[in-house]
């Protein structure tokens, strides 16, 4: 019989990041806070970990965040001046953001990397496991990535971790795991992780993405990783002392996602995000198509 686990409430966002590759952009603005069409990327994020049941939200702060903490909260001037106007539409938009979650803020003082801003979160968490969403992957709300993730999560204890198979010649990009079958066709059993492989030394095309569910197990890992590529604290480092037989808190799985998913990080990818997503939407997308493909005509 499958064992039950605790139930996942808690999401963690890390959003310290400085943004450099959108400079001069995020100067001022942070990153996370650029618009994908309508809406600020970390609100997609934000709305994926809520229709997961994960309502209770802290987000890892910095330096010029405090954008964030604006948008998910309340503007009483803005919503007035829209209630003045009979703007319904518009007014439900702005309260939409600040009625999403309960979101709870800390800062992460030094920009140590993930596996350190994780560990920020350990007194909000306490002794739960917890899932985390990276804000440059947005994964389409009709691919439940991390609902299933946490079902995994329940079900078999531990750890998971979400993987999409990629290119040999792109898993220099990212974590790369080894894996072992399980009864799943979508779940395989993680036995190692190496952070940004080279092809040749890279154990599968498995490339870890960013959604985690971790046991809390992992703050005590992390409490005692030493920094690792790039001078910082690596999670995947902390994984793979979790991926170990009898490791406390392990073992790892990992969930193949072979949805759609849009990654914000890149310049490129950030266009093209904008360009799929509001193909799709009802309201832009039949003239938005139409004017594309003209486009598309005129300049081949």
């Amino acid at each position: 019989m499958t064992q039950a686990h605790p139930r996942i409430s808690k999401a963690v966002i890390p959003a310290a990041g400085l943004g450099t590759r959108f400079l001069p952009a995020t100067k001022a603005t942070p990153k996370e806070m650029l618009p994908v069409v309508d809406k600020p990327a970390i609100q997609y994020v934000v709305e994926e970990a809520v229709s997961a049941g994960l309502d209770d939200v802290l987000m890892i702060t910095g330096r010029n965040k405090r954008p964030l903490e604006d948008h998910f909260d309340r503007n009483y001037e803005l919503e007035s001046a829209l209630q003045k106007k009979g703007d319904a539409q518009r007014l439900a938009k702005v309260q939409e953001s600040s009625d999403l979650a309960t979101m709870h803020y800390v800062r992460q003082g030094d920009p140590k990397g993930l596996g350190h801003a994780v560990l920020c979160a350990a007194p909000h968490v306490g002794q739960e496991p917890f899932a985390v969403l990276l804000g440059d992957d947005l994964i389409d709300p009709r691919d439940p990535l991390l609902a299933r993730m946490v079902e995994v999560q329940e079900q078999r204890g531990g750890s998971v971790i979400a993987l999409m198979e990629v290119a040999p010649e792109q898993i220099h990009l990212y974590g790369c795991a080894a894996v072992e079958a399980t009864g799943d066709d979508d779940v395989v059993r993680v036995t190692g992780l190496v952070e940004k492989p080279e092809a040749s030394e890279a154990p599968s095309n498995y490339a870890v993405i960013g959604r985690y569910v971790l046991d809390p197990h992992v703050f005590d890992i992390l409490r005692k990783t030493e920094p690792g590529r790039g001078g910082e604290i690596q999670l995947t480092d902390a994984l793979q002392q979790l991926a170990q037989d009898e490791a406390p808190g392990g073992p790892v799985h990992g969930v193949v996602f072979r949805g759609r998913r849009y990654d914000t990080g890149d310049r490129g990818d950030y266009l093209r995000a904008i360009v799929r997503l509001a193909c799709e939407r009802e309201d832009l997308g039949p003239d938005f198509r139409t004017w594309l493909r003209s486009y598309v005509a005129e300049e081949m």
